[in-house]
């Protein structure tokens, strides 16, 4: 009998040991919890609801955006716009692309600075004498960037588990067979850096297409000839026009003067001298 009390009892001092121990764990494990967060647990406060507010996500609002413009003008003189084109992609932190440009037309491309886009295209716009379109696109490309860098990651990490079983082979065969697997996985970790850098790139510069046709000068602004003052400029110009022609016929009749007012001069001076040489009949004679 006393046998079987101290079994029983022996049983219910294991039980209450047992659960000593789980709440200990319990109580450690919550305040380890808070001391790695770096957070106390507040108490609840009793008569208030608890309101979960969603805090936004880092980079939410970073959006990676490629922008690309279009313009189409005309211009009396196709060089002189280019070059002033040229200025303006200088002065905003940019560079020229391709270009060809001839006497009646021009294309070229500019790239400048994505968040100086705006203010490039109102000074171009300007430019020539007249603006015929104008186009802008922007492409959000953000998912593309961080597929890039997740696949870039996996990819660096494949080539480095290669390196590590290369530099772990022994045979001929073994060392053959990893270099080619690990040249594969270089060219494609290569191809994934060009399309970082050329995503970046196209973020970071906004491209301008410009195309430039030559037109005809407008004619000059017709002037009100009415009054008096309008008058005076037309009898002026009407004098002008007179003299001109006057001075026209002086000029085309000069050379023949030369030649012909001499022998003209000759002859009458001849006849004159003839005329006095003759003797004068006598008076009375029949």
């Amino acid at each position: 009998m006393r046998t079987r009390w101290r079994a029983v009892l022996a049983g219910a001092v294991a039980v209450f040991a047992l659960a000593g121990c789980s709440a200990g764990e319990n109580a450690t494990s919550t305040s380890a919890d808070s001391a790695g967060s770096g957070r106390v647990p507040a108490a609840p406060q009793q008569g208030k609801p608890e309101s979960k507010v969603t805090a936004p996500q880092a980079g939410a609002t970073d959006r990676k955006l490629s922008r690309s413009a279009r313009l189409e003008l005309t211009a009396t003189k196709v060089v002189d716009v280019v070059a002033q084109a040229r200025g303006v992609a200088l002065g905003a932190g940019g560079y020229t692309g391709q270009e060809s440009t001839s006497d009646d037309s021009a294309t070229l491309s500019l790239a400048v600075p994505s968040d100086k886009l705006d203010p490039v295209l109102d000074q171009l716009s300007h430019l020539g004498s007249s603006l015929v379109k104008r186009e802008l696109s922007t492409q959000d490309v953000t998912e593309q960037v961080v597929d890039v860098e997740a696949r870039l990651t996996t990819q660096r990490k494949s080539v480095e588990r290669i390196r590590a079983l290369l530099s772990q082979a022994t045979s001929v065969s073994d060392i053959t067979s990893i270099e080619a697997e690990l040249t594969t996985r270089e060219s494609a970790l290569e191809s994934l850096e060009q399309q970082r850098n050329s995503l970046a790139g196209s973020v970071a510069m906004a491209t301008v297409a410009m195309s430039i046709r030559s037109v005809a000068a407008p004619p000059p602004p017709s002037e009100d000839h009415s009054g008096f003052l309008g008058g005076l400029a037309g009898g002026w110009d009407a004098f002008l026009t007179f003299g001109g022609g006057l001075l026209t016929v002086l000029g085309a009749v000069a050379p023949f003067l030369l030649i012909v007012g001499p022998l003209g001069f000759v002859a009458w001076w001849l006849n004159r001298r003839r005329r006095l040489a003759k003797p004068e009949p006598a008076s009375g004679q029949v």
